[in-house]
């Protein structure tokens, strides 16, 4: 009898030790970029799941866009650090912001605890636009060098050192025209005010209808745009984009910080999460805390060496 209730109490423990670790009270989710975007996509993407596998809490997502993020990274740690105050937090801005030194944080103030997914970079124009291959775009701005404009979410961001990139790799001269977010670069692309944007996969896409994507910087071409090809295919060995993850105040307790990043994998690692992530054009990545500090040191290693070689440093 007494190893029949241990067997039972074991099987009535194994369900809870496998339950989704889910926040004592409401959470909010701090964007440091519009609605609109990617960033607000993908917050969007995890409310929903996160509401299917903790009913009793909701996500209340909370916007302080401005200086391409760095408005609200710069205040963070100014947040209770409670384990309940989450912020959006993105690779490689938080390194490139502080390198160009006119931001009021370092890449050291930033406490990621999780990093969800990743999403390569894309040369997008408007569907209107008269250039319909990768060799019309770069004939064009070969013949009127300083006239081309490329829209980009925020300075010193990701879709900064990609224009930058795609400048110095294919010998053209075009010009950086930086917006808050994504959701305010979308309606000049779509609007047709610029020539085009160095933005994400995921943009191009959700936006397939309005947009023409002319390259991605993938290893291999992107199953929902196949007609699109990849750098590498260009002559380019480019294959980059940007992470983005969630960080926390650095009051935030250790044990706070692990029950976040393990909340966060359970949600990536969900049906309907991956679902939502490949019709977005996300690519599901899964950094958590244990793996932080290698990561980070990686990447603010090569993002510095990126920053450098982009001019993005200070001069």
């Amino acid at each position: 009898m007494k190893k029949l209730i241990a067997s039972l109490s074991l099987a009535l423990l194994a369900p809870l030790a496998l339950a989704q670790p889910c926040p004592d009270k409401n959470l909010l989710y701090w964007q440091a970029f519009p609605p609109g975007g990617e960033s607000d996509l993908s917050a969007r993407h995890q409310q929903v799941v996160l509401k299917k596998k903790c009913p009793a809490v909701d996500t209340v997502i909370q916007y302080k866009a401005g200086a391409g993020g760095a408005l609200m990274w710069s205040q963070m740690n100014q947040l209770p650090g409670d384990g309940l105050n989450v912020v959006g937090v993105n690779l490689p801005h938080i390194v490139f912001q502080p390198i160009e030194g006119v931001v009021q944080y370092k890449t050291a103030d930033v406490t990621p605890v999780f990093w969800f997914h990743f999403t390569p970079d894309a040369l997008v124009v408007p569907e209107a636009s008269p250039y319909k291959t990768f060799a019309d775009f770069i004939a064009a701005a070969k013949k009127d060098p300083g006239k081309m404009s490329l829209g980009g979410s925020g300075l010193n961001s990701a879709n900064h050192a990609s224009h930058e990139r795609l400048n110095a790799a294919f010998g053209i001269k075009s010009i950086y025209v930086p917006y808050k977010g994504t959701g305010d670069m979308a309606l000049a692309v779509v609007g047709n005010q610029i020539d085009g944007a160095v933005t994400y996969t995921a943009f191009a896409i959700n936006n397939k209808s309005k947009t023409r994507a002319l390259a991605v910087a993938m290893e291999k071409r992107h199953p929902l745009l196949p007609d699109v090809p990849t750098f590498r295919e260009l002559g380019v060995d480019w294959v980059d984009g940007a992470y983005r993850g969630i960080g926390v105040p650095k009051s935030t307790t250790p044990e706070a910080r692990k029950k976040l990043s393990d909340m966060w994998a359970t949600l990536n690692n969900d049906p309907e999460m991956k679902e939502l992530a490949a019709k977005s054009g996300f690519e599901l990545v899964n950094v958590g805390v244990d793996q932080m500090d290698t990561f980070m040191k990686d990447k603010t290693r090569l993002y510095t060496e990126g920053a450098q070689r982009l001019g993005l440093g200070k001069k």
